[in-house]
């Protein structure tokens, strides 16, 4: 709550600008921060208290509204790139699963000038899932700028995101994007826009935005709601921004305290810090303390062994960053994401970062199929906790525990795609390990048990409507919302318990032929919904170690779908498809064709195999039950059952039968 309001002048450049400080309590903390807003007297030009011109500016959209495309384009605009440099489009999705998979996945800062004020520019995820790399980069920011495509308007992620901008009491610069698109209905996205900020409670100075639009990819730009020209630029935009987005505060001369908000790794540095000062002065090779988490422990005293700042989409050494800079430290090999670099002589901590809790889990563990170890380098459980205990010392929003299995490690993060994209990452780093099914975190609320409650948007053709709400149904789920789209396409919201959309992707997706897009984010908690349905077919389950053979695929294919290729090598245990009934079936998918004297013309005819169905590990994970594993190697993934011999499996049946 806004505890106080006042104003005090402070001398700029001989004129006299004003501070307005809105501090609230930190919960859990005991202390009271503020985040400072400046006010500059009619007719002055906006500076921070440094003396040094400067933005610091979030970008913030929901997937594929050219977010990233107009981060290339500023870039362009404002000299980053040499005229005789060759472009890499959307150049801040620099790694691999970014571009394959299209989006955004780590916040990632770059650097322009434009007309003598430096802006940092800090590029957000536009997934839910990705949650804990958004809060970071607003920790490093004083505004943002809302991207929203002029023909499908505010969605899912575009509120997330914005709901915790807003939190902050971060103001936004809006920009339409795409407004040369045939379906462009601008008027109507800037009033969605308008009732976004309504709904989320946004206050009046907040609604009070400046509005740009834009075509990205054609780097052009207008004030207001219209359609640029075509001798434009992005300097509407450029304006925009140093116009609505406020300085950053913070006084050079008070007692240092800077934030970390992110963490890298330098081959000749050691660990490296990102964060943010918020006061004081942070220079390079100075004596700072270091406030660790351990608060009973007290602060860790080194030098900086080097300091840095971003320049374009570099990193250059600078002699010294003042209040509101953005920065990048090497000396401290214990930093740790929340971490604070304060002064020596007066060490004061700042509040650590919050992030949403985790709402979903899965195990991590050793692979033990009789295929392990012929293709990945690091194979033993020592191998695999040190590798999440890395991730988790750079990612806030995952979590790591024990099991009762020495072997098997529980790891918790934001959704599925979250916990995918640590799996590939692992898996192209040359790990081998299993992973069970996903489940949910459950929480008891008011002595009641809930659980995660999800809202998902889906686009599809209008004759697949009438699909969406029957693949939802038994799901638990309930439409809340059903608009137009694009031309032939309708936009669909569901609300659902997290347990059944798990799946939900991959069903919709076969259902309506590939056409549907689908973008979910968390929306609260619920009580808990009881059972819900699985998969429909039963595991089709190989009874021995061999090498899949076409004459067996050709009768088990009459049975079921299958997931493997004549020549795949499988072991007892490893599901090979799914049945058209519920019940298990066992079966040889080893078995050879006899070889005797008799001809007949039935018996010679040529196999013809449907192709089989390709699990990605998105669909595997999504696929399993609760007693089924999936098995990641860099060449393969494939999935088997939690206990391989068949008469183990029936033993165990056995014991669980009441």
């Amino acid at each position: 709550m806004l505890r106080a309001l006042w104003w005090k002048a402070i001398p700029a450049y001989e004129e006299v600008v004003f501070e307005r400080v809105q501090p609230w309590p930190c919960e859990g903390h005991g202390c009271t921060r503020s985040r400072v807003g400046l006010i500059p007297v009619p007719g002055t030009i906006p500076v921070s208290m440094s003396g040094a011109p400067f933005r610091n500016v979030a970008l913030i959209a929901h997937v594929d509204h050219g977010k990233t495309t107009l981060v290339d384009a500023m870039l362009g605009a404002t000299g980053v790139f040499l005229a005789h440099e060759a472009r890499v489009d959307r150049v801040m999705d620099s790694g691999d699963q970014e571009r394959e998979r299209g989006i955004t996945i780590l916040a990632k800062a770059a650097s322009v000038e434009w007309k003598g004020t430096k802006i940092n520019l800090v590029d957000t995820p536009g997934h839910a899932d990705f949650g804990g790399e958004v809060e970071r980069a607003l920790a490093l920011v004083d505004g943002v700028l809302l991207l929203v495509d002029a023909a499908e308007g505010p969605m899912p992620q575009t509120r997330y995101v914005l709901s915790k901008a807003l939190a902050l009491h971060l103001p936004a610069v809006v920009v339409i994007n795409k407004v040369d698109r045939p379906d462009a209905r601008i008027d109507q996205v800037v009033d969605d826009i308008y009732e976004l900020f309504f709904d989320l409670d946004a206050s009046d100075e907040h609604i009070d935005f400046q509005l740009v639009s834009t075509i990205a990819r054609h780097g052009r730009s207008v004030a207001g709601i219209g359609i640029p020209d075509d001798d434009a630029d992005l300097s509407a935009l450029l304006d925009a921004i140093v116009d609505g987005i406020p300085p950053p505060a913070g006084d050079p001369a008070a007692p240092l305290q800077a934030l970390v908000t992110n963490l890298d790794a330098s081959d000749y540095l050691g660990r490296l810090a990102i964060g943010r000062v918020v006061e004081g002065t942070l220079r390079a090779g100075e004596q700072v303390a270091l406030c660790h988490s351990n608060e009973e422990e007290p602060p860790l005293k080194r030098k900086l062994a080097q300091l840095m700042g971003f320049d374009g989409l570099g990193r250059i050494d600078v002699a010294d960053r003042s209040a509101g800079d953005l920065f990048v430290v090497a000396g401290f090999p214990e930093v740790e994401i929340g971490d604070t670099i304060a002064s020596i002589d007066n060490p004061q901590a700042l509040p650590r970062l919050e992030v949403d809790e985790p709402v979903l889990r899965m195990t991590f563990g050793v692979n033990t199929s009789p295929l392990s170890g012929r293709s990945g380098k690091f194979l033993t459980s020592r191998q695999i906790r040190e590798r999440l205990e890395r991730e988790v010392l750079g990612n806030v929003s995952i979590r790591i525990s024990n099991t009762a299995a020495p072997e098997v490690i529980e790891v918790a993060g934001r959704g599925e795609l979250q916990l995918a994209v640590l799996i590939e990452a692992m898996r192209r780093e040359g790990y081998e390990l299993q992973v069970s099914k996903p489940e949910v975190i459950i929480r008891e609320i008011d002595g009641k048990l809930h659980e995660p409650l999800e809202r998902a948007v889906v686009d599809v053709p209008d004759e697949h409507v009438g699909t969406v709400t029957q693949t939802v149904a038994p799901r638990k789920g309930t439409v809340s919302d059903l608009r137009p789209g694009d031309t032939g396409r309708t936009i669909v919201t569901l609300e659902a318990p997290s347990r059944g959309l798990l799946g939900f992707r991959s069903a919709l997706m076969t259902a309506t032929r590939g056409t549907a897009l689908v973008h979910q984010h968390q929306a609260g908690w619920v009580p808990w919904v009881g059972d819900l349905p699985h998969r429909i077919g039963g595991a089709m389950i190989a009874d021995r170690k061999g090498v899949v053979t076409g004459f067996a695929l050709d009768n088990l294919q009459k049975r079921g779908e299958l997931f493997v290729d004549p020549g795949v090598e499988t072991y007892e245990g490893m599901i090979i498809g799914e049945a058209a009934r519920p019940m298990e079936m066992v079966v040889n998918p080893a078995k050879a064709k006899e070889l005797t004297n008799i001809r007949t013309h039935a018996a010679d005819e040529a196999i013809k195999l449907r192709p089989p169905r390709q699990l990605t590990l998105e669909l595997a994970i999504e696929w399993i039950a609760e007693d089924e594993l999936v098995e990641i190697t860099p060449d393969a993934i494939r999935v088997r059952k939690r206990h391989l011999e068949e008469g183990e499996r029936r033993r165990l049946g056995k014991i669980d039968r009441p």
